[in-house]
């Protein structure tokens, strides 16, 4: 009996798909290796991304202040209303000052009357005006020291400031000399020397027009204005509380006065130089670019230095402070805002 046998033969679908898969990965392989290539290509040869140095705009800000202790009568404006140079912000009324304006122009009134009647020539008269001048000289250190002491007692108490104490004080030590003034005119008006008595006449009328103006000077910042062309940044008291003497009353941002600082370690500084002009970006803006012209390079000190992590091949790094002005006005642009600065950075 004869024996069939078959030969095993590799079947067509087996075989087509086997090449198709050696094809796949050579495909792959090829498609790496151009990645690769295009990877370290880039590497080698493409420019290093701009460094992006990030600040901060800021504004010039006045102090509104005044030498007239008092009670704040009105505000004028309210915080970010813009005003211009000039413009009256505040009344600041005091009732002390007033009334010591209306007692020097009371001396000084007195004084002159006095001058008149020595120059008139009238004996009994001048000695009359003169007894009048002390007499009402008298009557104001009786005042001022009743109130002085009055004030002493509560200073000692804690019940008022020690200004308001030092304010009586100053009122009385001037009742005193006025007096002392009226006790020597009166003297030499009963001695009755004529050309003395002109003299001391011309000098108490010139030594009261002197108080007047003192405190006329005072009363001229009873209306704070503003000093320049700005925006009411901030407002201190409200409408009736008192302010001392030189007490900030508001804050006057500067409308003309805008500058951009960036903290920059020494490394970046090689293109940062005092006098140069760089193109800056303002993201509040759109990513508005503006120009602005470096006038201030300063290191900050030891306080904002970067230490090196590395134990050798790098060094600490100190930090600085770089101040820029735009070149010319830009709208829209207010302290607070980000400012970017892209800066091709050196190999670290």
């Amino acid at each position: 009996m004869a024996n069939n046998e078959t030969t095993p033969s590799t079947s067509p679908d087996l075989s087509a798909e086997k090449k198709a898969n050696r094809t796949l990965m050579a495909t792959m392989l090829v498609v790496v290796a151009l990645v690769a290539a295009v990877a370290i290509i880039g590497f080698l040869f493409m420019n290093r991304p701009a460094d992006i140095i990030e600040g901060q705009v800021e504004g010039t800000t006045v102090r509104i202040s005044g030498k007239l202790p008092g009670r704040v009568a009105r505000l004028y404006v309210e915080e970010g209303d813009t005003v211009k140079a000039g413009d009256t912000l505040v009344h600041i009324h005091s009732s002390l000052v007033e009334a010591q304006l209306t007692q020097a122009e009371a001396m000084k009134e007195a004084a002159a009357a006095q001058n008149r009647k020595i120059d008139a020539g009238t004996r009994s008269q001048i000695v009359q005006a003169a007894a009048d001048m002390l007499a009402q000289a008298d009557a104001a250190v009786g005042i001022t020291k009743k109130t002085y002491e009055r004030l002493e007692r509560l200073f000692n108490e804690g019940v008022v400031s020690e200004q308001k104490r030092d304010e009586a004080k100053a009122a009385y030590d001037a009742a005193v000399a006025s007096r002392s003034a009226a006790a020597s005119q009166l003297s030499m008006a009963r001695q009755g020397a004529q050309r003395e008595d002109k003299e001391s006449a011309a000098a108490m009328v010139e030594a009261a027009g002197g108080s007047v103006s003192q405190v006329e000077a005072l009363l001229q910042d009873s209306y704070l204005t503003a000093t320049d062309n700005g925006t009411i940044d901030v407002i201190y008291p409200e409408t009736g509380e008192l302010v001392s003497l030189g007490a900030p009353v508001m804050n006057l941002l500067l409308e003309d006065k805008r500058y951009i600082t960036f903290n920059v370690r020494e490394e970046l500084l090689q293109d940062l130089n005092m006098g140069d002009e760089i193109t800056l970006t303002v993201p509040a803006l759109g990513n508005k670019e503006i120009k602005a012209k470096i006038y201030y390079v300063r290191d900050m000190g030891s306080y904002a230095m970067w230490h090196s992590t590395k134990a050798t091949g790098s060094y600490d790094s100190r930090t600085f402070q770089v101040k820029a002005r735009p070149t010319e006005k830009v709208a829209g642009l207010r302290p607070g805002m980000s400012v970017l600065y892209h800066h091709k950075g050196a190999d670290r």
